[in-house]
């Protein structure tokens, strides 16, 4: 068994969607390789960072992304399979580009609760939180608003009279 922590820079981009791990950008692994009868049992994690924009409000956002991995190696055979051991050496990129783009948000957001744009305006409402703006009311309700309205105005008479 031998155990490896090194750091990689990475020469392309990984992902495609809304976030991804940039090129230029370091990858620290921290791998365990164990010799198994058919052949080499590799696992580890992998942090780095990704950026991209929240998929509500489009504000850039960067956030770590650290996965654990496990995958055997197995040694060339009659056999096929995903991974094999090459000229006694395995070759790590294609296993920790998969684990981290796989676990990557699909619908990243930059607070949980990130309430996203304005419809009307398309301004963020997280930076006008002061400004409170009413809904638009269903035409079809809003006879139902005069009723409220005469409730309203029928609670303030009553609080007048009691006044006097």
């Amino acid at each position: 068994m031998r155990e490896h922590r090194f750091q990689v820079t990475l020469p392309e981009k990984w992902g495609e969607g809304i976030v991804v791990v940039e090129e230029g950008e370091t990858v620290d692994l921290d791998v365990r390789l164990e010799s198994v009868h058919e052949g080499i049992l590799v696992s580890g994690t992998a942090d780095s960072d990704y950026t991209g924009v929240c998929g509500r409000c489009l504000t850039d956002i960067t956030a770590p992304v650290e996965v654990e991995f496990q995958e055997l190696f197995a040694y060339p055979g009659e056999e096929e399979t995903d991974f094999e051991v090459q000229d006694d050496h395995v070759d790590l990129e294609t296993l920790v580009r998969d684990a981290i783009v796989l676990s990557l948000p699909f619908q990243p957001v930059c607070q949980p609760d990130c309430p996203g744009l304005d419809p009307n305006t398309g301004e963020k409402l997280t930076g006008s939180a002061g400004a409170e703006s009413t809904a638009p009311i269903d035409p079809r309700w809003s006879a139902l608003r005069q009723i409220t309205d005469q409730d309203g105005e029928a609670d303030g008479r009553a609080a007048e009279k009691e006044e006097s």
